[in-house]
């Protein structure tokens, strides 16, 4: 499910997230009112990896979290999972600060409502892929059969039947991600967690293994926060993309207010060479409806430029463009098409 599509149903809110590595860290920002400058972290000898990073994660959303190495995107996960405790902020999951839950709460939290997948598949390698994905049921004290039975249901989810005795060592590095991946689906979370899960795998591999996330995706509706250095992988899997820089979040949105509405240079970079014609819609970029000829069949307001830039190319005059009751809501012309596309 999209964001536009998400309502007010959040799953995770983050709110005004610091984590400052450093001796007297949490002091430092309470001197500072929580609001310090890089100059001052930097003179403090402190390193800010996350610095008031607030956002929230929708019911169903995929969020994509991205930006170059250093940025803080794989310490907001951790903060947002808990594997590293912010030093200041909230972390609010369904409903409940989970900065303020005691250990025991946070191991069962981890244990029944999350799911998590690294770049490095840390898969046990004396244990067969069955095995594997068992080992959170397990954990959960799942009787045998039980937790086998569901693990046999996940092979097949995840493509891997006929290979349930092997182990990690005789499989391929894509094999083993899928391993990785039904591992963490096996505690069914309420919310997935991935950081950089394809990055390690050769190009066609990281390929097919964004397909089969999509398939995934498609059956099992989850809340997800996926983090990742490629924008290409932001756009063709997030519904929004949240882009950091020095541990601040920079700008939050979806593929398409992104490239036709960048924030900085910084995010301007990443959506240099992203594909305008498959991102962006024709009511993004329409204007207003004009003298254009009513009796012209029009163009969906929702429809990207690559399905329309064909007949709006070979069209001497502006087309109508109409909402999907057929309503007309503008016009979109040549001169237009080519300014967005080409940014001329």
């Amino acid at each position: 499910m999209s964001a536009e599509n998400a309502g007010n149903d959040v799953k995770i809110s983050c709110r005004n997230v610091w984590q400052l590595f450093g001796k007297g860290a949490d002091r430092f920002l309470a001197k500072h009112d929580n609001k310090p400058t890089m100059g001052q972290i930097v003179s403090a000898g402190l390193i800010g990896a996350v610095r008031d990073v607030s956002f929230d994660v929708h019911q169903n959303e995929i969020l994509m979290i991205m930006g170059l190495s250093g940025s803080g995107k794989s310490t907001m996960l951790r903060c947002i999972t808990q594997l590293l405790k912010p030093t200041a902020g909230e972390i609010i999951f369904n409903g409940t600060d989970i900065t303020k839950v005691s250990a025991r709460e946070l191991n069962n939290l981890r244990r029944h409502k999350m799911g998590m997948v690294f770049q490095h598949f840390g898969l046990l390698p004396h244990r067969t892929v069955l095995e594997n994905i068992a080992f959170p049921l397990e954990i959960q004290g799942l009787d045998g059969n039980e937790r086998i039975a569901k693990a046999r249901e996940l092979v097949e989810l995840v493509g891997l039947a006929g290979r349930e005795s092997y182990f990690p060592r005789e499989l391929s590095g894509g094999q083993q991600q899928r391993v990785g991946i039904a591992r963490s689906l096996a505690v069914e979370p309420d919310v997935w967690f991935l950081d950089e899960p394809f990055s390690a795998l050769d190009p066609l591999i990281r390929r097919e293994m964004q397909d089969e996330f999509m398939r995934l995706q498609s059956k099992l509706n989850k809340s997800i926060v996926f983090v990742t250095h490629d924008f290409d992988e932001a756009v063709r899997l997030g519904d929004r993309i949240a882009i950091m820089k020095d541990g601040e979040l920079v700008q939050i949105g979806t593929p398409e207010e992104l490239v036709t509405n960048p924030a900085d240079e910084y995010v301007r970079a990443f959506v240099e060479n992203a594909p305008k014609a498959k991102l962006v819609t024709v009511g993004k970029i329409m204007n207003e409806l004009g003298s254009v000829d009513t009796a012209t069949e029009p163009v969906l307001v929702g429809a990207v430029l690559e399905d329309v830039a064909k007949r709006v190319m070979m069209s001497e005059s502006a087309i109508p463009v109409s909402n999907k009751e057929g309503k007309l809501v503008g016009s979109i012309d040549r001169e237009k098409l080519v300014s967005v596309l080409f940014a001329v």
